[in-house]
This record gives structure tokens, C-alpha cells and sequence, in this order.
């Protein structure tokens, strides 16, 4: 399950990346200072946790004129903490014109095991460095988990067409990787918050002990000027885990309104 969450995790944080060439983003960010989004996460019918993500003006001065601070908190809920106990936080400081991460840490807390990552970037010289040393990318644009997120949600799609595949790279437990992802299409879902036009992806998976062979993970983003995950879904080898947004503050726009 531990895994199953880190992937959907992963998958939200970069689903709408394109491959290749340096990302085209839009100039105008499709979130702003003061938004927190709220997230659960189903085993099937049971609540297995939580997440909230927050949005701030950053504090710490970068080389950027201006930065935002980013941060997320997923833990488990109550009844799923009686067999595994998660409670975990990230935060990610960004540039707020490139969107690119400048400082980045994780403070993880699941079961007894514990860690803590600091991560450095340097764009310029496409070099990440973390815990066991500095790593280096091939990509002029390289993300951690929450700028990866953030970044995705101020693409320019406007050229994406159905059936294409996208890759994004990003650093995560001391190694630079990347994840595919196909844009399935157009889809009007029910969700917590109202019935809303999306847009789909499929996520690559690699089927083993989590995800039976034909398994795909499935991932819905608002249409409109916010860009927002409010749905992700895969069956496992026994069930299935679903991703739902539950509440969503201090938005740019109103759900469902296209950006200006």
C-alpha cells in the first residue's frame, strides 16, 4: 500500500509534462498565494488518508525576484493507521516566472521508519544535489515532487492532441528518473465538488506484487484556468485505490471557468 501511494503520489505530480524539449508553460500561474487543496485517498471503501496541499508567498529569498512556497502533508487516517501509520511533509520553494524548484525537503514518517532529504537545484549547470551526493541531469528543467506538480498545473496544452505520450524528469530518493504519460482525452466526471469537464491521462505502471499486468492508472484534471487533479484510480492485485478531491480554497478561478 506504501508503494501504491507513492506511485498515484508521483503520477499527480506529474501528469500533464511533455517530452523533449524544454516544457512550454503559460506566463500567467494557474494557482495563487492562499490555495489549499484537500485530498483523500479509498482502499476499496475504507479511507486509507489524507492530504492537503497549501500554497504561500515564500519567506526565503532565492535569486528570484519573487518565490512561492509550497507544501503538502499526506497522512493516514484513523482507521487505516491501526495497520501502517504515515505522516509525512514536503515542501518546495519555486521560482515564480519559471516555476522551476530552487530548495526542496522531505521529512518522512512512516511506521518506525524515519528520514529526512534536503535537495539543492542548480538549473544553470543541470545539477541536483541531495543526501548521497550531487546528481546530474540531462534535462534543463528538473523537478521534485511538489514543483513537478505545481509546474504541470501552468502548461501550455494547447497543442496536446489525444493519444500523445509525455515524459517529465525529477529527482526523487537520491536519483533522477522520469515517467511517461498518455493523454487519454476529454471527460465530464461527478466529483465532491460538482460535475466538471476534465482532462484524462494514463500514468505508465509496471506490473509486479501491487498492479495486476493489465492494470492502468487513470488520472482526471479540471479543464479550466485551475488545472486541478480531482480524481486518480488503479486496481491493485486485491481491489482497488482511488484519489478524491474533497475541498478546494482560495482558488484563482472558479471551478470550471476557463483562464482569462
Amino acid at each position: 500500500m506504501k508503494k501504491t501511494l507513492a506511485l498515484i503520489w508521483i503520477s499527480l505530480s506529474v501528469a500533464l509534462l511533455a517530452h523533449g524539449q524544454p516544457l512550454p508553460y503559460l506566463k500567467e500561474p494557474a494557482f495563487q498565494a492562499g490555495e489549499e487543496l484537500s485530498y483523500r485517498l479509498r482502499y476499496g471503501m475504507i479511507s486509507a488518508a489524507t492530504g492537503t496541499l497549501k500554497v504561500e508567498d515564500s519567506k526565503i529569498k532565492f535569486s528570484s525576484p519573487h518565490s512561492f512556497h509550497l507544501s503538502a502533508r499526506g497522512r493516514t487516517s484513523s482507521a487505516f493507521s491501526i495497520f501502517f501509520t504515515v505522516d509525512n511533509r514536503y515542501d518546495s520553494y519555486i521560482d515564480s516566472r519559471t516555476f522551476l524548484p530552487h530548495y526542496y525537503t522531505e521529512n518522512i514518517r512512516e511506521g518506525n521508519y524515519r528520514r529526512t532529504d534536503i535537495v539543492r537545484f542548480d538549473h544553470r549547470t543541470k545539477t541536483v544535489q541531495g543526501n548521497k551526493g550531487t546528481f546530474k541531469s540531462k534535462s534543463t528543467q528538473t523537478f521534485d515532487l511538489l514543483s513537478a506538480y505545481y509546474f504541470a498545473r501552468n502548461l501550455d496544452l494547447s497543442q496536446v492532441k489525444k493519444g500523445q505520450s509525455f515524459e517529465l524528469t525529477y529527482f526523487l530518493n537520491d536519483e533522477i528518473a522520469t515517467l511517461g504519460i498518455e493523454y487519454v482525452g476529454v471527460e465530464t466526471i461527478k466529483t465532491n465538488l460538482g460535475t466538471l469537464e476534465c482532462l484524462k491521462f494514463s500514468p505508465e505502471i509496471k506490473p509486479g506484487r501491487i498492479f495486476k499486468k493489465d492494470s492502468r492508472l487513470y488520472l482526471w484534471v479540471t479543464n479550466d484556468g485551475n488545472r486541478i487533479p480531482v480524481k486518480a484510480q488503479v486496481e491493485i492485485l486485491v481491489g482497488s485505490v482511488t484519489l478524491e478531491l474533497t475541498d478546494a480554497k482560495g482558488l484563482k478561478y472558479a471551478l470550471g471557468e476557463k483562464a482569462k
